[in-house]
Parts: C-alpha cells; sequence; structure tokens
C-alpha cells in the first residue's frame, strides 16, 4: 500500500499509531420488527439503558469531565425526546427507523441553530442516537476498542472520549471539530494525540494510521521509513516526559532565572490523584461545578469537600471559584431554561448574585475552610465592578453570621476571574485582592469565535494580538494595584502558547495536574532575557 497523508489541525500533541476504527452511525444494522407494543418497550428499554449507561459513566467522573456530559443526561431525562419517536412507532414505523428520524430532526435542528453552541453540542445528539440503537440491537459500547486504536469519526462527543480506556495508547482523528473544542481539551489533559478539521479526507481513512498530533497530520499506510522515525519520535517523547516527571518537584525557572509559578487545576477528588500537591505552588482553580440542585442549600457538605482540598494542599495556597453555572453547565432550578444565547445570557456571578440565599450558603462553607489555610475565592463571569461589591456586601454578612454563630472561620482573600474583555479592559478599576484570567472565554469572546466551532476555530486563537493585548492590560492593572495575576485557561496548559504569555508578563499559570511537569519543562527551556526571534 502507498502513503497518504492528510492535514487537519493539531489539537493535541503527540504521536500514536494504530488500527483505524470508523465511529458512524450504524447504518447497517438491522433487527426482527415486532408489533407496535413490542417495539414501543424495544426503545423505552433502549434509551433506560443508555440514560443508565450515561449516569453510571457520569458517576465515574469529577468536575469538567461529569459536566461535559451531563447535557446527555439531561436530554435522555426528558420524554419530549421520545415524543416523536414514539408517535412514528403508533403508526407502524418499526423502533429503529422511528429513532434515528426522530433523532435527524432534532440534530438538524441543532445543526442550523444561529447559536454556535448549539450547533456544537449536535455531536452529543449523535452520541446520544447511536447509544440507543446499539442498545436496541445488543450491541456493546464502542468503549471496547482494540489496544492502541485510532479512533476516525465525523466528530466526538466528550462522553464518548471519555467512555475509552485511554491508558492502552491510542489516538483520534476527526473530519470536523476544533482544537479548543472540550474533548481536544480532554485529549490535551490525558495526553492523547488528536487532529480535527480533515475535512471530507476522514471517511477514506482506514487500516493502519499515525496520528501525529504536532504537525497536525494523518498518515494511512505509513510507510517502514516513517514507521521508524515515527518510533523514535515516540520513545524521544516518552524520555522527555519521564523526564519532565521526575523533576516535576523542583521550581520552574527560565533560563534567564525568572521564577514562574505553576499551579493545579482541580476539579474533584480525581484531580488530586494525578499529581502529588508538592509538585505545584498551590491550586489555582478548584471548580465547584460538582454542586448539584441538592447540594447548593447543603453547607456541610460543601464545607466537608472544601476542607478535603485543603488538607490535600497541605498549607499551600488553594483558589476555589464559586458556582459557575450556566452556559453549558446547566442546573435543574437553579439556571435558567431556553437562553437564546446561554453564553452571553445568566452564567457564574450573574447567578449567584440572583440567588442570594444560595451564595450565601457557598460564602459560608468556603469562610469556614479559610480557617484550614490559605483560602482564595473567586468570582467568575465578573463584568463590573458593582458585582464584586456586591458579593463582598454577602461576603461581610456571612462573616458577622458566623461570628454570632461561634464557629471557626477566617475571611478568605477575594479576588475575580478576567474572562469578559470590558473587564479585562477595565480591570484597573475592580478593587479585587487577585485577577485570574480565564483564557477560553476571553479568547472566545473577544475573537467572537466559539471555542466549539470547527469553522471558526482559526480565529478562536489566544495569541491573536488583541487578545495578547488584553492579557498584557490585566497584567499591568494586576501591578499596579500591587495583587497577584494568574492565568488558569487552557492556553496555560499550551506549551507553543507559554513563551507570548510570560513575554506579556504573566508569572503564574494553572494548568490540568497531568499537564503540570511538562508546562514546568517548557518554562525552563525559555529564555526571557533574549530577544523574541533571535537565536
Amino acid at each position: 500500500m502507498v502513503e497518504r497523508c492528510i492535514r487537519g489541525r493539531a489539537a493535541s500533541e503527540g504521536l500514536a499509531m494504530g488500527p483505524a476504527v470508523i465511529r458512524r452511525a450504524l447504518e447497517g444494522a438491522s433487527r426482527a420488527k415486532g408489533s407496535i407494543a413490542e417495539e414501543h418497550a424495544a426503545l423505552a428499554a433502549a434509551v433506560a439503558r443508555a440514560r443508565d449507561a450515561v449516569a453510571e459513566l457520569i458517576a465515574s467522573l469529577q468536575g469538567d469531565a461529569a459536566e461535559l456530559i451531563g447535557f446527555q443526561l439531561a436530554l435522555l431525562e426528558d420524554d419530549a425526546l421520545t415524543e416523536a419517536a414514539f408517535a412514528q412507532i403508533e403508526r407502524g414505523t418499526a423502533a429503529e427507523d422511528a429513532w434515528r428520524a426522530a433523532m435527524a430532526q432534532e440534530i438538524a435542528g441543532y445543526e442550523s441553530a444561529d447559536d454556535e453552541y448549539f450547533r456544537a453540542r449536535a455531536s452529543d445528539l449523535a452520541d446520544i442516537r447511536d447509544r440507543v440503537v446499539r442498545h436496541l440491537f445488543g450491541l456493546a459500547d464502542d468503549g471496547q476498542l482494540p489496544s492502541g486504536a485510532i479512533i476516525v469519526a465525523r466528530d466526538l462527543a466528550p462522553s464518548a472520549f471519555l467512555g475509552v480506556d485511554w491508558s492502552k495508547g491510542g489516538g483520534i482523528a476527526l473530519g470536523e471539530g476544533s482544537p479548543t473544542s472540550h474533548v481536544a481539551m480532554l485529549a490535551r489533559g490525558r495526553g492523547v494525540p488528536m487532529v480535527v478539521g480533515l475535512g471530507r479526507g476522514w471517511e477514506r481513512l482506514a487500516g493502519e494510521l499515525l496520528v501525529d498530533g504536532t504537525r497536525a497530520e494523518v498518515v494511512v499506510d505509513p510507510d517502514p521509513e516513517r514507521i521508524a522515525a515515527a518510533r523514535r519520535e515516540i520513545d524521544e517523547f516518552r524520555r522527555r516526559k519521564a523526564e519532565a516527571i521526575a523533576r516535576q518537584h523542583e521550581p520552574a525557572l527560565t533560563r534567564d532565572g525568572t521564577p514562574v509559578a505553576v499551579l493545579v487545576n482541580i476539579s474533584g477528588p480525581n484531580d488530586m490523584a494525578i499529581a502529588p500537591a508538592s509538585a505545584g505552588d498551590g491550586v489555582g482553580l478548584a471548580r465547584t461545578e460538582f454542586l448539584t440542585a441538592n447540594l447548593l442549600h447543603d453547607e456541610e457538605a460543601q464545607y466537608r469537600a472544601y476542607a478535603e482540598l485543603m488538607r490535600w494542599a497541605d498549607g499551600r495556597p488553594v483558589t476555589i471559584r464559586t458556582l459557575d453555572a450556566g452556559g453549558d453547565k446547566p442546573i435543574p432550578g437553579y439556571t435558567i431554561d431556553g437562553e437564546s444565547n446561554p453564553f452571553l445570557g445568566l452564567r457564574g456571578i450573574r447567578l449567584s448574585l440572583r440567588h442570594p440565599e444560595i451564595f450565601r450558603v457557598q460564602l459560608r462553607a468556603l469562610s469556614r475552610a479559610a480557617a484550614l489555610g490559605p483560602l482564595k475565592v473567586m468570582l467568575p463571569m465578573v463584568t463590573n465592578a458593582g458585582e464584586l461589591d456586591a458579593a463582598r456586601g454577602h461576603l461581610r454578612a456571612v462573616l458577622d453570621d458566623l461570628a454570632k454563630d461561634s464557629l471557626a472561620f477566617a475571611e478568605p482573600a477575594f479576588g475575580i476571574m478576567i474572562e469578559v474583555p470590558a473587564a479585562a479592559l477595565a480591570a484597573q478599576d475592580f478593587a479585587a485582592d487577585f485577577f485570574s484570567i480565564g483564557t477560553n472565554d476571553l479568547t472566545q469572546y473577544a475573537t467572537a469565535a466559539s471555542r466549539d466551532g470547527a469553522e471558526v476555530a482559526d480565529y478562536a486563537d489566544v495569541l491573536h494580538p488583541g487578545v495578547l493585548a488584553m492579557i498584557a492590560h490585566v497584567v499591568r492593572a494586576a501591578r499596579a494595584r500591587g495583587v497577584d495575576v494568574s492565568i488558569c485557561g487552557d492556553a496555560a496548559g499550551d506549551v507553543s502558547a507559554i513563551p507570548a504569555l510570560l513575554r506579556a508578563g504573566v508569572r503564574a499559570l494553572s494548568v490540568s495536574p497531568g499537564l503540570l511537569p511538562q508546562v514546568k519543562a517548557a518554562i525552563r527551556e525559555l529564555d526571557l532575557a533574549r530577544p523574541v526571534g533571535s537565536a
């Protein structure tokens, strides 16, 4: 066979070789059709099994990973999803045909939506469709893949990625997708090589594949010379990774001696097991999106979760973000249903201030946990200084109540995330104790390009001069105020972006625990005293 090379976009660096596993809708499968009652029962049972499988997967995950596929569970629990299919079954249509037709209509609606967020979630609908079809036909989940397999698909939902055991190796090649999508972030965090944006060429991928997530290409039937070169590169990549892990406890100093703090992002207990607390300089972002509708009012449960994190950090600073619900992270009864553009709607601090009784429960738990060590509270999606002032008012009231209740507490540092361009340009006006730049949202808002939009992936670039100018402005504002500033977005763990971020004045990066060793290694390679472009 003559090798073929197809170019795409780099989404997660590294090399992977293995057999292609094509992930398409199960168009060729068939089953014997029963009576209307039997078809109705078959579809109901398949939906229930798919719902149970998604719920089981969510239970095995933490934080962002669980939140990403909570959307699928919400859909599977909504009877409206199956109404059209059951109506067709009543007219004599087979269960699988009725389901596919109903889902085709749903998917088309998402794909034609004006809002990029809804278009991006079409892949979740396709994943739901295929899950139910597999259960109708009694087929195994496609998480059971050959060791080191390369998943080939038009697009990939986060739930499909999370259902695969990547410890065996493997890679991903997608016809669509974006380097800034949620599934790309998951791939980078787990070191899974990934190329997206291959176009219609993905349909011709088969046999043995080489995925080069650094050079943004997929090679079909690589020749012996390329295979040998790839194996040498893989060995070198593994050697450098092992060296980075061996040095992960050392400080991150550039070649010219500039110290850079490297902290970790924590989404739940599983993240605490990935890297030892002693390897980092603290926790730069602890997400609290694990809070469900039931936990929003449970101060003790929240306090226990925060206390566990403080004990793990062992005296290192811990920054905990207040509930960042809304957008792609709905909470029934708390977030707003049916927003036309959820990413520009009621999110983060906007929702917290709308639900002060719930906000104060979280502030009470956080203030109590602050008695255990250096805890910092971070407010998400802040747009104007009035929101910070209002939040401080709630904190002061909470501290007064805790004193009256004779509970141990301490006043935490109170800072904000900078992810709204208006806030970035007015950073000097915020009397916050610290700033943390959320590059994911800042970039998508500044470039008017959704992080999940394949068509606009090239626009959503943190290295855009406008985005870098805003980051540099925030750094200057922080220095003028004498407060710390860090980056906790995806760009902090992107070794290709780190040089520009440090040259913009950033001196603290917070990354996924699995990326900490390589981020420290990348920092050690830089010489900030040397002009850009010099040899």
